[in-house]
């Protein structure tokens, strides 16, 4: 026979599990699990991309500040800097065929604007992603305008270019610039990188660049990954640093690769060969993802598909050192969180048997959905190593963010409640967006999760406030047909956690007073205070300031009370 004890926790068990899933089958947005026990408390920063408010939320899903003095919506990355302040990119009005951005700003923790730099004109863009550098100056993703002449010139086969190339005229090709801030705006470029210094293809032997595209494999082949090149060619869409080695990786989604280059070199020596801490110019230090591309390999060597977000595992951090990228899984159907270990060694230099592509073959660790394909994001999205060894994972075409333990457990879950007209309501349904197909109107690019300890939170007011999305906290009339008689309904769900719906009927006209009492008999909130006609009302109760217990609803007429019991379960 079973214990008493062990009887005990399935109940327990029960009355924690029903609650969550009857109140889940309602919920649409915000938070749906928040394991405390396994996941990693902190604070997790979001910036919706339809809106131009960004907010840092608790493991509770509560506000505990917010920017809301832009006015433009990210382009796409933002990011909270160790002084406490907002460092956001910006989309301004039109784009060069893909490229969105054009703006970045910094604010103060008070919402003041600091910093603008603007680099957009019918030239060239900011786009994508920007990394805040130890000196204080910053790095921003950017693509410039190149004609069909000057693609044909460096050997590009213009027979792959796709239609819009022709129709817009133009190639854009991705470049790096390192911004010295000037505030309160504008900024001087002290460092940059581009990909058309750094060139190589086997098309036409009578144009620049022609070479044997196998023997260079730190150099980019024109052809790309073999496909038909659009105008938007790289789409380089993240950018990060790794201040030991003075690198910068960079994710070439168009390419399915990562690329990693030298930061220590002069300018004129990042458009060189050679030069730099390691020799090399601005070539390429290391490649990885898509060997096909610089022909060492077949489809059977790919790892990446079109993916996003690669960056270093932080010093002290589980897989410190390793790379980490969200593989989106375009042309296999599924995304991943992959963890690998480059070759490379200490002091930076990496390891390519001659003859042979880049490792590893293997990974280190992975995440994916069971199964696989119940886990798709094919566009945007972000992984981040945790401190406790965890990964938060940005599904950024549907707005969900999710923690998952090294066994792939999923600890902590949210959904973004913003769309372009700012938060919806709890149980709204979420509207697709026209403008992207396959993504949601609360899509995000990534989102970042702060320590308690990170410099730029200390000595900051995080006291939690509200939940972002909205519950309707009026009474609402249900139909037209006149009760019997005087009924208080068990309140829907109960147990519930942490909003609940009261139902209650009048046969007639008369003052209503519905109270919440806790258990020891305290009113802690009136709902509803005044004369109603006839009929039946609902009303939701959100007790997300109150702790588990046991509360009291008491509804009062001129001439009639009932009271009924709630269970709180969090």
């Amino acid at each position: 026979m079973l214990s008493k004890n062990f009887k005990r926790v399935i109940y327990i068990l029960i009355i924690l599990i029903i609650p969550l899933q009857l109140f889940s089958q309602n919920r649409t947005v915000g938070l749906f699990l928040n394991d405390t026990a396994n996941t990693y408390k902190g604070y997790t920063l979001m910036a919706p991309n339809k809106y131009t408010s960004t907010y840092l939320i608790n493991n509770e899903g509560r506000l505990v500040h917010k920017w809301s003095n832009s006015a433009y919506s990210p382009g796409n990355s933002a990011y909270l800097l160790p002084n406490g302040h907002l460092l956001r990119t910006c989309k301004v009005a039109g784009s060069l065929a893909g490229g969105e951005g054009g703006r970045v700003e910094e604010y103060s923790w008070n919402d003041t604007l600091l910093w603008t730099f603007d680099y957009n004109t019918n030239m060239y863009i900011s786009h994508h992603d920007i990394k805040y550098l130890p000196n204080g100056n910053v790095l921003i993703l950017a693509i410039e305008k190149k004609t069909i002449a000057q693609t044909m010139a460096s050997g590009f086969d213009t027979s792959k270019f796709l239609p819009e190339v022709f129709t817009n005229g133009y190639l854009l090709p991705d470049y790096i610039i390192e911004v010295q801030p000037t505030y309160p705006t504008g900024g001087t470029i002290v460092w940059q990188w581009h990909v058309w210094d750094h060139l190589i293809q086997d098309f036409d032997s009578t144009k620049l660049n022609y070479g044997v595209v196998a023997n260079h494999p730190e150099l980019i082949d024109a052809d790309g990954a073999g496909d038909h090149l659009k105008s938007f060619w790289n789409h380089l869409n993240a950018i990060n640093y790794n201040a030991a080695l003075d690198q910068i990786i960079v994710s070439c989604r168009s390419n399915s690769e990562i690329w990693i280059i030298d930061h220590s070199t002069t300018t004129t020596e990042a458009a060189g060969h050679s030069g730099g801490r390691y020799g090399k110019g601005g070539d390429l230090l290391y490649r990885w993802g898509n060997p096909i591309c610089y022909k060492m390999g077949t489809a059977s060597n790919r790892m990446l598909y079109q993916q996003h977000d690669a960056e270093w595992v932080d010093p002290g951090l589980s897989g410190a050192g390793n790379m980490m990228v969200f593989n989106n899984g375009i042309g296999r159907n599924y995304s991943s969180s992959d963890q690998f270990a480059p070759p490379v060694d200490s002091l930076g230099f990496y390891y390519r048997a001659p003859g042979t592509a880049f490792g590893p073959t293997s990974l280190v660790w992975t995440y994916t959905a069971t199964p696989p394909v119940s886990f798709f994001s094919a566009t945007i999205s972000g992984s981040q190593r945790l401190p406790n060894g965890n990964t938060l994972i940005t599904s950024g075409v549907n707005g969900i963010f999710f923690e998952v333990t090294t066994s792939g457990q999923i600890v902590w879950k949210y959904v973004n409640p913003v769309i372009n007209t700012g938060p919806l309501y709890y149980n709204d349904s979420i509207p697709s967006d026209p403008q992207n197909t396959g993504t949601y109107g609360n899509y995000v690019f990534k989102v970042h999760r702060y320590a308690p300890t990170y410099p730029g939170l200390i000595g900051k007011d995080l006291t939690p406030g509200n939940l972002i999305e909205l519950y309707h906290t009026g009474v609402e009339g249900e139909n037209n047909q006149i009760p019997s008689k005087f009924t208080l309904y068990q309140n829907y769900p109960n147990p519930f956690n942490p909003v609940t719906n009261i139902k209650y009927d009048l046969p007639k006209s008369s003052f209503v007073k519905l109270t919440i009492f806790d258990i020891s008999g305290r009113e802690i909130e009136t709902l509803v205070n005044e004369k109603q006609n006839q009929g039946t009302y609902r009303i939701n109760w959100n007790a997300s300031n109150y702790p588990s217990g046991i509360y009291f609803c008491r509804i009062s007429t001129d001439t009639q009370s009932e009271t009924s019991k709630m269970i709180l379960i969090k």
